[in-house]
């Protein structure tokens, strides 16, 4: 909105704090909202810097959940998550599709056609979509698609449908994004070691922290990724990870900085907001933003990590 008098919203201030699911929808007991107060970072990220992965929830009266979703969640807007950029000091955002909306990806789309430029997204598609329908998505700004082998959030999808996916996405310049749990890397490693594109894995694999970072779980990931040059990571979301807890996520940070040490211009960083599906604790996502100098311990990495990558992943920016 434009004009002296226009709202804005601010997290923290009027309006920000969720007001459960909009439409013919009723969020799921027991489901925790965002952070209604959120703190205001004392790190400050580089200039451009993008939170490479988030996501919007309807709002459920303009964009409905899927009928095949696991979860209702609360509504969580576009005009949200333009706030929560601005107030954390970031100038960009990567829109992940949610599991809730299924492959109708029109609240990603509805978002970033109105995000003057300033966001890219990752869609979840069918098989049999259509030329004419990735085309659009194309237009709209979608430079991924993601996969999800977590069970808990989807019905498993054959490995040869899978692939036929990524043969009609690849001529396009997409890179696949890839949802697990550590436990399930065994059986994926040859399918996600065959993709033709780049493949971007979600929150580091979803490692068990409470082993060892040079133990064989977390080895096989490492091995992966050094294998494969194709291969990135997003070293994100400690809050799911994490055994010790907030604020500090202790046991996270020797995952993540493995990674920030080891592959610095293969990965990508994210606040995951809204944050679905957590059940313990809902992060501060100031305290988040906290945690990244923690795992990229000098300005060259934290430019990598927030900057650089992203903008050649997403932007096509060197």
């Amino acid at each position: 909105m434009n004009g002296a008098n226009a709202f804005r919203l601010v997290p923290g201030g009027p309006g920000w704090a969720s007001r459960g699911a909009s439409g013919p929808f009723t969020m799921d007991a027991g489901w925790l909202p965002f952070d209604p107060h959120p703190s205001k970072p004392v790190f400050v990220p580089p200039p451009g810097a993008v939170d490479a992965h988030c996501h919007v929830f309807g709002p459920g009266a303009s964009f409905p959940y899927a009928r095949e979703r696991k979860y209702t969640p609360c509504d969580a807007s576009k005009e949200h998550l333009w706030a929560l950029r601005d107030y954390l000091g970031f100038e960009r955002n990567v829109i992940v599709q949610a599991t809730c909306h299924g492959a109708d990806n029109r609240a990603v789309v509805d978002a970033l056609r109105t995000s003057e430029g300033r966001a890219q997204g990752v869609a979840t598609v069918q098989a049999d979509i259509s030329d004419a329908e990735l085309r659009e998505l194309h237009q709209a700004g979608v430079r991924g698609v993601r996969f999800n082998f977590v069970k808990r959030l989807v019905e498993t999808t054959p490995h040869e449908l899978l692939a036929q996916i990524v043969r009609r996405v690849a001529p396009l310049g997409w890179h696949v994004v890839i949802y697990f749990e550590a436990a399930e890397l065994p059986g994926l490693y040859g399918f996600i070691a065959s993709l033709p594109t780049i493949v971007v894995i979600d929150h580091m694999g979803r490692p068990d922290v409470s082993k060892s970072v040079d133990g064989p779980e977390f080895g096989l990931f490492i091995r992966l990724m050094r294998e494969h040059p194709n291969i990135w990571s997003k070293v994100t979301c400690p809050d799911r990870l994490s055994k010790s807890g907030p604020p500090g996520y202790e046991d996270v940070v020797p995952f993540a900085r493995k990674l920030v040490d080891a592959f610095p211009d293969r990965v990508l960083w994210g606040t995951d907001w809204p944050h679905p599906n957590l059940k313990l604790h809902m992060p501060d996502d100031g305290g988040l933003v906290d945690f990244i100098p923690r795992i990229a311990t000098t300005p060259d990495l934290q430019k990598r990590l927030l900057v650089d990558n992203p903008l050649r992943l997403y932007w096509n920016q060197t």
